[in-house]
């Protein structure tokens, strides 16, 4: 049975969905097979990974809304093993819609639960909010990966992030963890980001993932051409990092 990890954080532009797509691609880069779910309305998961969405019928949004199976949404990418659920610019409606239905904060874990058996890992990225759609990512998760950007004001809004996720964890989704902390966007040479670095590191210590994501234009460059790094730069740093963020998940899930 997969793994299903939301990557959350209200704050936007700290690499949420840099690390959900590199991330997954680099898991079935090694052998593991990966779906991402794209619950940002933005999509910028799904385009990032070479989904055309003019061309998609069925997102997370007819899965949420209309009752669509989500078997039916999946598109594949240009890797084997790595599969989307992609997101639509009406998901962003969906907060309002959600609102009056019956146990709405549970019906993305009733969507994605039948897709459980078929991947090794299934990977929500989150739009950078605490509204219903996070909510329902994180009660449908069994953890969450933090992104955290190595500059001033990261911790910014972590002690409210850190409150959902507890008032989750004892009302909706009693199994879920956090997964790790992943320092993002790290530039050895900047004090700032090695006194973040550190601050982060003495407030969560065993939840601090080994790997830091450095700064890289790659990462950037890739998403814009539909790639995930591995396939657009593979000897980048930021490529080399990602492989190592997935080895060291895949040895956490032993």
């Amino acid at each position: 049975m997969g793994k299903i990890i939301s990557i959350a954080n209200q704050k936007g532009g700290v690499g949420k969905t840099t690390t959900a797509i590199n991330l997954a691609a680099s898991l079935a880069a090694l052998e593991k097979k990966v779906l991402v779910v794209d619950a940002d309305p933005q999509a910028n998961a799904s385009s990032g990974l070479g989904v055309d969405l003019t061309k998609t019928d069925c997102s997370l949004y007819e899965c949420l809304i209309e009752d669509a199976e989500a078997a039916q949404a999946i598109v594949p990418t240009s890797l084997d093993n790595l599969k989307v659920l992609p997101s639509h610019i009406d998901l962003a409606g969906a907060e309002v819609e959600l609102f009056s239905m019956e146990n709405r904060e549970k019906i993305m874990l009733k969507a994605i639960a039948p897709l459980k058996n078929d991947y090794d890992f299934i990977l929500i990225d989150c739009s950078p909010s605490l509204g219903l759609i996070t909510v329902n990512a994180l009660t449908a998760a069994d953890s969450v990966i933090i992104p955290v950007q190595c500059e001033y004001f990261a911790l910014e809004g972590l002690g409210k992030l850190l409150n959902t996720i507890r008032i989750i964890k004892s009302k909706l989704n009693p199994a879920l963890e956090i997964e790790g902390f992943l320092m993002t966007m790290y530039d050895s040479r900047l004090r700032v980001a090695n006194q973040v670095y550190e601050d982060v590191k003495k407030s969560f210590n065993d939840l601090l993932f080994t790997t830091v994501i450095q700064r890289n234009v790659a990462l950037v460059e890739a998403s814009s051409f539909g790639q995930p790094a591995l396939l657009y730069d593979a000897d980048s740093k930021g490529s080399a990092n990602y492989i190592k963020l997935a080895q060291e998940l895949i040895e956490k899930n032993k």
